[in-house]
């Protein structure tokens, strides 16, 4: 072999094992590389799911890291899901956290792992707008649930979506609770035991039937209501002459203003949820919407709190519209009961109607809308004894329940609009029972803003020769006495905001009312501890009137 051949195979080798070298080192260069930079996992996206608002977290040897909040979107490791692993890695800023395989869904809707909820107080299911499909639920019903509409940062639902054997609506979630025995359990059981031993005593229903869990009442945002009301009442008339009335007010202490939206048969503007609902309604309008907003606006500019007013259950022209509304003799013909037509306040659509309205309404520039005829009518006892009345109840409920329930739909759609809500009861309803009309203080005082009794001395009858209405301080004095005693057995009680006569009294000897007697009134209310405030009673807004008397309400 020459010398030639032996340099060439030694240089063979040589690059043979040069390679081997090159590549044992990029091998190694690799797995060193690879224990700084290892590899990416495929991930998919994917969201936390739970019976709970919120899912735990852990790292890989399986100690608790945390937990997410439910219907958070996260990236998890497709290799994990796709096998046998409990637990699947999700990316948790540059490295992993674990998560149960039973937390993990692809399908948002799905997070929201909860079969049942309970209805925590009697009230009236919704449809994805907030109007009322007629379902009502009981306190305790359990609600199979079907959806969910909202998460809140913390994972919370905002609505449930359910169904029971009554029909299918939305819920607040503020509304349910998670067990039977937590959704039937009374708020003070104590306090409860006191409204039960009140029974049923005058028709209106039984009060252990009603709800007394606290309604929050917080202050809204942006409107801000005075500690003490101090109001003079404008028909839809008298609002057209805003400018005169601002000027009467004028530095007298007065500081709010209730003003008519629609009273009974007087529609204050052409309202197109009126033009829907009530055409008759409609067409009878005094004002057209943009003369009756230009002066609510007035009032609003010149720094006064200002009330609309809606005559809820009393309603002639929508009895002349939808008879089927309306409380009828068993033939279905509407009664004329104390000279008016009263839409039933079983009726939901009824409901529907004078809430949407409502929102019409307090979108004019209003801070609050008060509800009054949230009742049933006087006078129909001689229909019921005879058996001849139809009031059209379709879920069996008491009168006390239909008006509360009408009050917790309203309230619950004008608070989340940013508006307000009181409502008008009779002087009796301070009394210690349910009256006749299925008016309750303590029921309809945990859930409105204010309440506002009517104790007119002129409507209360006489003992003998005592007269009520010639001595206001006394009677009005009573009166708040009683609804203070009402207050006190309420979790959450309103404003106490009442109405004032401010007119002549309409029975002998016809006693004059001037600032004299509405002072009277006024100092009474505050003596018995009814400081919410109050309004003036004078159906035809007179402004004279009002300035006779106007020095006696500072």
């Amino acid at each position: 072999m020459s010398t030639n051949t032996k340099k060439k195979r030694g240089t063979g080798a040589a690059v043979v094992i040069i390679v081997l070298c090159l590549a044992a080192l990029g091998a190694l260069g690799y797995v060193i590389w690879q224990q700084f930079h290892p590899a990416v996992p495929e991930t998919a996206a994917g969201y936390v799911a739970s019976a709970e608002s919120t899912a735990p977290v852990y790292d890989e040897n399986g100690e608790l890291l945390g937990s997410l909040p439910r219907g958070s979107e996260v990236q998890y490791v497709l290799e994990d899901a796709q096998g046998d692993a409990q637990r699947i890695r999700v990316v948790n800023g540059e490295g992993y956290a674990c998560i149960d395989r039973a937390n993990l869904t692809d399908d948002y809707a799905a997070v929201v792992q909860v079969e049942t909820v309970y209805a925590l107080r009697g009230m009236s299911l919704v449809d994805e707008t907030g109007s009322v499909p007629g379902c009502a639920v009981e306190k305790g019903m359990a609600l199979t649930v079907t959806g969910f509409d909202g998460l809140d940062e913390q994972g919370e639902v905002l609505r449930w979506k359910v169904s029971c054997d009554r029909g299918e609506g939305y819920i607040d979630a503020a509304n349910v609770r998670m067990t039977e025995d937590e959704a039937k359990a009374q708020y003070d059981d104590a306090l409860y035991q006191r409204h039960a031993a009140r029974g049923d005593a005058w028709g209106g229903g039984d009060a252990a039937g009603l709800d007394y869990y606290p309604t929050e009442k917080a202050a809204i945002p942006g409107n801000d209501m005075p500690e003490e009301v101090r109001a003079l009442y404008l028909n839809g008339s008298a609002i057209q002459y805003a400018d005169s009335y601002l000027r009467l007010a004028e530095g007298s202490g007065i500081n709010a203003f209730v003003v008519d939206i629609v009273d009974g048969t007087a529609v204050s503007y052409a309202s197109p949820v009126m033009q829907q609902y009530s055409p008759s309604a409609y067409a009878a309008a005094q004002d057209t919407m943009e003369g009756f907003r230009a002066n609510v606006q007035k009032l609003r500019d010149a720094g006064y709190y200002v009330i609309g007013r809606i005559t809820v259950f009393n309603d002639a022209h929508l009895a002349a519209d939808h008879p089927e509304y309306v409380i009828s003799d068993l033939n279905g013909t509407p009664l004329k009961i104390s000279s008016m037509y009263w839409p039933s306040a079983y009726n939901r659509t009824v409901w529907q109607y004078k809430t949407e309205l409502a929102l019409e309404a307090a979108a004019l520039g209003f801070n609050e809308i008060q509800f009054d005829y949230i009742r049933f009518p006087d006078g129909a006892y001689k229909y019921e004894k005879a058996g001849t009345i139809d009031y059209r109840n379709t879920y069996g409920e008491s009168k006390a329940q239909a008006v509360q329930r009408f009050l917790l739909y309203a309230a619950e759609r004008l608070h989340k609009a940013g508006y307000y809500i009181s409502g008008d009861v009779f002087g009796e309803c301070a009394n210690a029972y349910v009256t006749a009309c299925g008016q309750y203080w303590p029921a309809i005082s945990s859930v409105v803003d204010a309440i506002s009794g009517m104790p007119y001395p002129d409507h209360y009858s006489a003992q003998g020769d005592y007269k009520p209405w010639e001595h206001p301080y006394t009677t009005v004095y009573n009166f708040g006495e009683s609804a203070m005693a009402r207050q006190s057995e309420t979790a959450s009680p309103a404003a106490v905001r009442t109405w004032i006569q401010c007119y002549n009294a309409i029975r002998e000897p016809y006693n004059h009312y001037g600032a004299a007697e509405l002072g009277d009134e006024v100092r009474a209310l505050r003596d018995a501890g009814c400081t919410g405030g109050f309004m003036t009673w004078n159906g035809a807004s007179d402004i004279d009137k009002y300035a006779e008397v106007i020095s006696a309400l500072s």
